[in-house]
């Protein structure tokens, strides 16, 4: 998985390797008012009926609003800022095309943002398949030079590129969780919606993630004392 470039907000909520730190718990800020929340909610309906009916500006709309933040994800899982851009492209022109078969189940940013994660892992799966192609043809040629891992194990005094090392070896849905909530601010009820499993499993996938980065990320206790007995 491409996380490289990773946006890394979050790096101090992480143990950094060589202090120990306890995890804390991330600040989800203020519960918005009810008055708010609301609001968020008919300007989102009104924004879909604008899509849906054609409107070319409720699309200008959609991307002041989450383009930035669309961006943002699709580079974190892409892991190059030129195939987030294609990526989120692509999504508005899924969007448009699909825009009918929305019906309101979920909000209408957080069918998007599914959408863009679908797009975005058609675009590994198809990265996947060329590099394939490719690696058979450089097989074939006694003089082609192995390729740098991007996962490489060698320890990297940087805690971003520890923490990418790490977050490599979560699994998919680990990792997908774990960058929309704690990384793009997403709350489990959105993550459900967007990853199509239960706000508990979501919950459970973050937990799982978290104590995965951890035991990776922390060194172990009177590990030197142990070492030497």
């Amino acid at each position: 998985m491409g996380i490289m470039g990773l946006a890394l907000a979050w790096e101090t909520r992480i143990p950094a390797v060589a202090q120990r730190e306890r995890w804390v718990e991330p600040f989800r800020g203020q519960v918005a008012a009810p008055a708010a929340a609301e609001a968020g909610r008919a300007e989102d309906a009104a924004l879909a009926a604008a899509c849906r009916s054609g409107d070319l500006r409720a699309y200008e709309r959609l991307y002041s609003l989450h383009g930035a933040r669309m961006k943002n994800l699709a580079r974190n899982i892409l892991g190059s800022s030129t195939d987030a851009e294609d990526a989120v492209q692509e999504t508005f022109l899924k969007v448009q095309r699909g825009i009918a078969s929305f019906r309101g189940q979920s909000s209408f940013a957080t069918w998007t943002f599914r959408i863009l994660v679908n797009t975005c892992y058609d675009a590994l799966r198809s990265r996947l398949r060329k590099k394939e192609v490719a690696g058979d043809d450089e097989q074939q040629r006694d003089d082609a030079a192995p390729r740098p891992e991007p996962r490489a194990p060698v320890a990297h005094p940087s805690l971003r590129m520890a923490l990418e090392r790490a977050l490599a070896k979560l699994t998919r849905h680990q990792r997908d969780v774990f960058l929309l909530y704690e990384v793009e601010g997403f709350r489990h009820a959105e993550i459900s919606s967007m990853l199509e499993i239960s706000e508990a499993a979501s919950k459970n996938t973050l937990f799982q993630a978290k104590k995965n980065l951890r035991q990776m990320l922390e060194p172990p206790r009177g590990g030197y004392a142990a070492g030497a007995r």
